[in-house]
């Protein structure tokens, strides 16, 4: 699997080739750093630590602080671990953008979805509550939660009341519509979870990492025979 950190921009809308509207969310993906290697015989599996967005060290704790200095590394704001076959193409301080995606692409985006408090039935889970006139008493309540005499309980995945949202949400095969290199921007077609300046993770699933320090080395190592040759 292959992904990167970002941010949710906000959403707006293009058009088409056709002309049609487009609704999109603009992401603000990369550039993220290697900031560690995790390998097998060191730590039971085989992943990259990954550091997106710089931040003063002045507003890092000591050991925080350190995590970056003893690399010489800048300190990030956020870092997540992705999984990878061989940590040995990668190296510390080595940095992906949002270059690696292209438009067409199929991904998938998690964030934190927006938390809306305690909520009712009728927002939470969408029941239709009771009438608003004639003299009813019951409008926006519970209601039945089950039998008094048998079982005498609740029933398991009772929809109750309850806090509502501001859980980890992916959303799954969202179309890559436009890539911006120049500003890091990537449009998708469609909404993802969370608010406006959210961290989200987009990745793409059955794709590795590009251009890793082993075929960038052997591509700069084929170039540079074929000049000599060319001599």
């Amino acid at each position: 699997m292959f992904g990167l950190m970002g941010k949710k921009k906000g959403m707006t809308q293009i058009f088409d080739g056709d002309g049609n509207i487009v609704p999109v969310t603009v992401l603000e993906v990369g550039p993220c750093m290697v900031v560690q290697k995790k390998s097998p015989e060191k730590d039971g599996y085989a992943a990259v630590q990954l550091g997106f967005q710089e931040k003063k060290a002045s507003r890092a704790t000591k050991p925080y602080r350190g995590h970056f200095e003893k690399k010489k590394l800048p300190i990030f704001q956020t870092l997540k671990e992705v999984r990878v076959e061989n940590v040995s193409d990668f190296q510390e301080g080595q940095t992906f953008t949002v270059e690696c995606f292209q438009a067409g692409d199929i991904i998938d985006v998690t964030g934190q979805s927006k938390g809306r408090g305690f909520q009712g039935v009728m927002k939470r889970h969408g029941k239709h509550g009771g009438p608003d006139s004639h003299g009813s008493d019951f409008h926006r309540g519970t209601g039945s939660i089950g039998m008094r005499a048998w079982p005498g309980r609740v029933l398991k995945n009772m929809r109750l009341p309850g806090r509502m949202g501001n859980d980890k949400v992916t959303t799954q095969k969202l179309l890559v519509v436009k890539v911006e290199k120049e500003n890091n921007l990537m449009l998708v077609k469609g909404a993802v979870p969370g608010f406006r300046n959210a961290d989200v993770f987009v990745f793409q699933r059955g794709k590795s990492f590009p251009k890793t320090v082993k075929e960038t080395k052997q591509e700069d190592d084929n170039a540079a025979g074929s000049a000599e040759q060319g001599k």
